[in-house]
């Protein structure tokens, strides 16, 4: 089955790419290579020795995903691409409605036209907002704190909507919460362009002497030790969900919390990578950030049940994993 991947040589999506075709699935890849590398195409095909076919393209503009349809039989698509940081969305409201939301809409309008109904869609645990109770259940209340979180949810209301209207289609949401980690090859990994706005390639170019000092935002939260608590998931892990999702039996709307079902805190996660690594991590604290929350973990009942997921990897995995990653690419 030749399955499409949009922004398939980002973080995520790479590693994606890299399960998928150890599953013998063919590949195909749209990325712009704005907040990517285009020598991850090469890594992908040296872990895994098979080739993907790849096009430069941006969604925002629709002749060329319907280029890449009339040219490859696409049987499934999986979602990723979209600009994804918390801040730079709350600086840039307008730049993030326009290229989520215009890209998604763009891309399923030339799925209907070339009846391809089958989708995996990248959303995020920031449509929970500031949530009443934890672990966080499918169920629970939506809203959002910043406009990345809005443009996931109103992606979401967009696939609800287009599957009451057609039913044929066969869509999976899955909400991830805190993907960390690096692939067991130290091939790929989390390198974003510019200042990371994630927290573990802080930390790494703070271990690494690339930054003089981690930025901790907020010790003041309701929390163990007064730093945001996250449900940080292994790469991996988050990977294989995909292809669970892809396999699943059941069809129609289906939505999936991916995390491990547990809390850990930024303070926590910055003591386990110096124990793991050995390496002292500079930190000062400053103020919260806008439009993050307190503590955040999921509920994982409904993908274990469902599809088969089951984390495998651990905090100390991911810190290891991450560390490795970036000693073996120094120019990160």
């Amino acid at each position: 089955m030749k399955v499409l991947v949009t922004g398939g040589l980002g973080y995520i999506g790479s590693h994606t790419v890299v399960d998928l075709l150890n599953e013998n699935y063919e590949v195909v890849i749209i990325d712009n290579l704005v907040n990517s590398k285009i020598d991850v195409l090469d890594k992908i095909k040296k872990i895994t020795g098979k080739d993907v076919t790849f096009y430069e393209y941006d969604l925002c503009e629709k002749e060329k995903i319907e280029d890449v349809f009339k040219k490859e039989d696409i049987k499934a698509v999986i979602h990723f691409a979209g600009l994804k940081a918390v801040g730079e969305s709350v600086l840039k409201p307008l730049m993030y409605y326009k290229n989520n939301l215009m890209s998604t809409i763009n891309l399923l309008e030339v799925m209907k036209d070339f009846n391809v109904k089958k989708i995996v869609f990248s959303s995020s645990a920031t449509v929970y907002g500031e949530p009443k109770s934890l672990p966080i259940y499918e169920d629970f209340p939506l809203s959002t704190t910043n406009p990345y979180g809005s443009t996931k949810l109103m992606i979401e209301n967009i696939l609800e909507d287009l599957y009451k209207s057609d039913n044929s289609f066969d869509i999976t949401i899955l909400r991830y919460f805190n993907p960390i980690g690096s692939h067991k090859s130290g091939l790929l990994g989390e390198n974003p362009n510019g200042i990371p706005n994630n927290l573990m390639p802080y930390i790494v170019r703070v271990a690494t002497g690339k930054l003089k000092i981690l930025s901790i935002f907020g010790n003041d939260y309701d929390t163990v030790d007064g730093t945001g608590v996250r449900d940080y998931i292994h790469v991996l892990d988050l990977a294989h969900g995909h292809v669970l999702a892809l396999k699943n039996p059941k069809t129609g709307l289906k939505i999936y919390n991916l995390g491990t079902g547990l809390g850990t805190s930024v303070l926590e996660l910055v003591t386990t990578f110096e124990k793991v690594t050995g390496v002292k991590i500079n930190k000062q604290f400053v103020e919260r950030r806008k439009g993050d929350v307190a503590a955040c973990y999921a509920a994982i009942n409904k993908a274990k049940e469902e599809l088969g997921f089951a984390p495998k990897y651990n905090i100390s995995d991911m810190c290891q994993d991450s560390y490795n990653y970036v000693k073996k690419n120094k120019d990160i």
